[in-house]
C-alpha cells in the first residue's frame, strides 16, 4: 500500500482555534505535553516537578471534522466483554505544546479575548448558526477552513474581533510530524505547518481514589478566581481547611445565643495563604449562594505550594465550574469545567469538555 493510501491515526479539523487554544492554554504550564488521541477525542497531559498534573479532555465534537484511525498491528478487534463497554485503542505522542499554541494564533486570532466585564469566553458561532443575532451580519465564504468576518459591537457595548481562524492538522503515525494546516480567511495565505513529535514517555501517575474523599465542594470558578487574583504572588504555600457543618440546633435559644454559636463555628472552607509577610486567611460558609455542593467528613487541612496552583490561574480564567476534592492522603483535584461553544446552540449535546489538576500535597502537612 502507497503512502497516499494509508489512512491517517487522526485528522481534525475546526474552523475557528479560539475554544480549541484556550482548553490548550489551560494546560500550557510546561512546554512537553503528551496528546492521546482516542475514538472520543484528545487528551492533553503535562506535568510539573512529578507534583503536579493537568489534563485536558478534548471531546470530538469540539472540531467540525475529527477522525481516527488507530494503528492495530496484530489484526485483532477490540474486545467486548458482558456489561463492559468496547476497547478503545488510542494513540499518544509527544509535542512541544507552546509551538502548537504559536502556530494556531499565527494570524493573532486565537487568543478568543472578549470584551465581557466578566472575561468568560465568548461563544462561538457554528457552520449553520445563521440566525443568531450577534452574528448576523458576519461574512464569510463557509468552505471549509476559510472563514471571514467583521468587527462586530457586543450586548455589553464593547468591540470584539469576529476574525476566525480555521486549522486542519494530520497525524500519520510514529516518526510522522504533527501537520498543521492554518488559514484565516479566503483572502489570508494558507500556512501549512509540520511539529516533530516524539514517542510518548510515561507519565506521573496521579490516581484519585473517590472512597478516600474527605472533602469535595463545587462552586462557582468566579469564587475561587477572586480569591486567588488577591493573594500576593510572593506566598510560598496555599492551605485548604475544610471542617463539617454542624447539625442545626434542637433545644431552644435566644437569636443572641444562636448568633454567638455561629460566630464560634468553624468555617466550612478556609483558604490560608502563607508568605514572608505574614498569613491571609479567607472564609467561606456552606450557603449554596457560595457552595454550591459542600461534602466534608471529617476536619481536613493540606498545604500545596502556591507556585502549582498559580499553573490553574488559566484553566481557572475561562471556567465556569470549579470541583475542589482532596483525598485521605492530601491529593488535590481541580476540576474546572470549560464554557462550551455548542452548549448555547445545543444544550442537550455531547459530554462537557473540563481541565483536570491533581496536585500532591507538602509532606510536612498533617491532617487536623
Amino acid at each position: 500500500m502507497s503512502q497516499a493510501e494509508i489512512l491517517p491515526i487522526l485528522r481534525a479539523s475546526v474552523h475557528d482555534v479560539r475554544y480549541f487554544s484556550a482548553l490548550l492554554r489551560g494546560v500550557n504550564f510546561a512546554n512537553r505535553a503528551i496528546i492521546t488521541a482516542t475514538e472520543k477525542g484528545l487528551v492533553v497531559v503535562v506535568e510539573e516537578s512529578r507534583t503536579l498534573l493537568g489534563t485536558a479532555y478534548i471531546f470530538s465534537d469540539v472540531f467540525d471534522e475529527f477522525a481516527f484511525h488507530p494503528e492495530n498491528p496484530e489484526g485483532q478487534q477490540p474486545s467486548r466483554q458482558a456489561g463492559e463497554e468496547e476497547t478503545l485503542y488510542d494513540s499518544a505522542f509527544e509535542i512541544p505544546l507552546n509551538t502548537l499554541l504559536d502556530l494556531l494564533n499565527i494570524f493573532g486570532t486565537a487568543s478568543g479575548a472578549s470584551s465581557s466585564k466578566s472575561g468568560r469566553f465568548k461563544p462561538l458561532k457554528s457552520h449553520d448558526d445563521e440566525s443568531d443575532e450577534q452574528e448576523s451580519n458576519a461574512e464569510g465564504d463557509g468552505e471549509g477552513l476559510q472563514q471571514g468576518g467583521k468587527n462586530k459591537k457586543s450586548k455589553a457595548g464593547g468591540v470584539f474581533s469576529d476574525r476566525k481562524t480555521g486549522m486542519r492538522l494530520t497525524y500519520m503515525g510514529p516518526g510522522y510530524p504533527l501537520t498543521l494546516i492554518v488559514t484565516e480567511d479566503a483572502s489570508s495565505p494558507i500556512m501549512t505547518c509540520e511539529i516533530a513529535t516524539f514517542d510518548a514517555e510515561p507519565h506521573l501517575e496521579l490516581p484519585f481514589d473517590v472512597d478516600q474523599m474527605v472533602l469535595k465542594i463545587i462552586l462557582k470558578s468566579s469564587w475561587l478566581r477572586d480569591a486567588l487574583s488577591e493573594l500576593d504572588p510572593s506566598c510560598d504555600k496555599l492551605t485548604f481547611i475544610g471542617n463539617p457543618s454542624e447539625n442545626a440546633e434542637t433545644g431552644a435559644q435566644t437569636a443572641r445565643q444562636r448568633q454567638r454559636a455561629r460566630m464560634q463555628a468553624k468555617p466550612n472552607l478556609r483558604i490560608e495563604a502563607t508568605g514572608t509577610f505574614g498569613t491571609t486567611e479567607m472564609d467561606y460558609p456552606n450557603d449554596r449562594d457560595v457552595l454550591e455542593s459542600f461534602e466534608c467528613v471529617k476536619p481536613v487541612s493540606f498545604s500545596y505550594r502556591f507556585s502549582h496552583i498559580v499553573r490553574t490561574m488559566r484553566a481557572l480564567q475561562t471556567s465556569v465550574k470549579t470541583s475542589l476534592r482532596i483525598d485521605d492522603e492530601g491529593l488535590l483535584s481541580l476540576q474546572f469545567l470549560m464554557p462550551s461553544p455548542m452548549s448555547r446552540l445545543n444544550p442537550a449535546g455531547g459530554p462537557s469538555n473540563f481541565i483536570e489538576f491533581r496536585c500532591l500535597a507538602l509532606e510536612d502537612e498533617q491532617n487536623l
